[in-house]
């Protein structure tokens, strides 16, 4: 698996702007219609809040998410009434609106739960920790290998009908290792460790790999950031040895709300995507589920990995700045931000306008006091006065043909 380096000072900036992320190579999974790996566009995951039992709440807030650009939607089914519930979801979402790709979350003892599930969405999360549960003694020192054993092989016994109907369905499956819901034999043998976690989930591969079931998505949340990553390397790292190539579903999990939930999100999600790790991502903020999707694209789009959104280049401002920064700022914003794929820079000034802007589209720029210096990619087109600066740079993007009117 390669990762990018540093450039060196005297790389051309020809090839700083074709420096892209090369992302470990991952077979391709189904989820419905969308496909996680593969070399596909890294996906955009959810999870409603609703009950599942309540069907037209369920439909209308997997829609809400869908509409705005998530394309995995996740609900969480306790019990067989909830399992069965989603088949009324699912058709009620095809003749209402469209069909949307569902993950359903089944937890403590799932296994009818999940059968029954399977048939109604495209794929079964499920969790090593918790879905054969063993029950904790205060006085164990230890486990044998002979109990260890004789654990793994429930496991299989209770997977394997699930394994069997999901891959006759050509779905899949997703093995969500939590951090904080470790099996208590794997808190034994490893402890509270990584480690820990990259064998919980090869244990469940190894059971579907001998079963010739190879629709697999992994996971190895935490809510702690270091620990997060150093398991997703060490999963990278153990696949790669062992010729495994399934994709990744990146998150911290319980990472909070407001500006903290989502560096906290940033911090790890983006650090993996960075190094070519990673096929899905949803960041958990404890928040409307619509709050999690824009964080989502901008993670993605920051490194270069989707387009979504018009990037806008700025500088921080200082005394050499020639206008109110922040307010033209958010006037090229307001009049441009629906031109998804653009790169337009506001600079306050000269002295690093154009260098900095270079890679853009279109570049504004303070030149002059009381003048605006407009720009195609590096070349300079026209100075125009202050006031009017922003509609001739509207008027400079239609002369080439790039401007769409926004939606009303």
């Amino acid at each position: 698996m390669q990762t990018l380096t540093p450039p060196s000072s005297n790389t051309g900036l020809n090839e700083l702007l074709d420096t892209k992320i090369i992302r470990r190579k991952t077979r391709p999974v189904p989820v419905g219609n969308v496909i996680i790996g593969g070399g596909a566009p890294v996906v955009v995951q959810s999870m409603i809040n609703e009950d599942t039992l309540d069907i037209e709440g369920s439909v209308a807030a997997i829609r809400r998410l869908h509409e705005i650009g998530c394309e995995i939607v996740r609900v969480t089914v306790p019990s067989i009434a909830h399992a069965k519930a989603l088949e009324t979801i699912k058709e009620k979402l095809a003749a209402t609106y469209q069909t949307v790709p569902l993950v359903a979350d089944v937890h403590h003892n799932g296994m009818k739960i999940a059968l029954e599930v399977a048939k109604h969405v495209d794929n079964v999360r499920i969790n090593p920790g918790l879905y054969v549960f063993e029950k904790p003694s205060d006085d164990r020192t230890e486990y044998t290998q002979a109990e260890f054993d004789a654990i793994g092989e429930k496991i299989r016994e209770t997977l394997e009908p699930l394994v069997i109907a999901l891959r006759d369905q050509n779905k899949s499956m997703r093995i969500g290792v939590n951090h904080g819901s470790l099996a208590e034999r794997m808190l034994f043998t490893y402890g509270d460790t990584p480690e820990g976690m990259v064998e919980s989930a090869l244990e469940f591969i190894r059971i579907c790999e001998s079963l010739n079931f190879h629709n697999l998505v992994i996971s190895l949340k935490a809510s702690r950031v270091p620990v997060m990553l150093a398991a997703y390397r060490l999963m990278a790292q153990r696949m790669d040895q062992l010729d495994m190539d399934y994709p990744l579903h990146l998150g911290v999990t319980e990472a909070g709300d407001g500006e903290y939930g989502r560096i906290k999100s940033t911090a790890g999600i983006g650090t993996l995507l960075a190094e070519g790790i990673g096929d899905t991502i949803r960041v958990s903020l404890t928040e409307a589920p619509e709050k999690e999707i824009p964080v989502c694209y901008s993670i993605l789009q920051a490194l270069g990995l989707r387009k979504t959104m018009v990037e806008y280049v700025a500088c921080p401002s200082c005394g050499r700045t020639l206008f109110n920064l922040e307010e033209v700022l958010h006037k090229v914003r307001a009049a441009t931000d629906h031109l998804t794929g653009l790169d337009i820079a506001v600079m306050g000034c000269i002295v690093n306008g154009p260098g900095e802007m270079a890679d853009a589209d279109y570049g504004y720029v303070g030149k002059t006091p009381g003048y605006i210096s407009l720009y195609r990619g590096r070349e300079e087109i026209k100075r125009v006065p202050e006031e009017s600066g922003v509609e001739e740079l509207i008027n400079l993007i239609k002369s080439d043909g790039r401007w769409v009117e926004p939606d009303k």
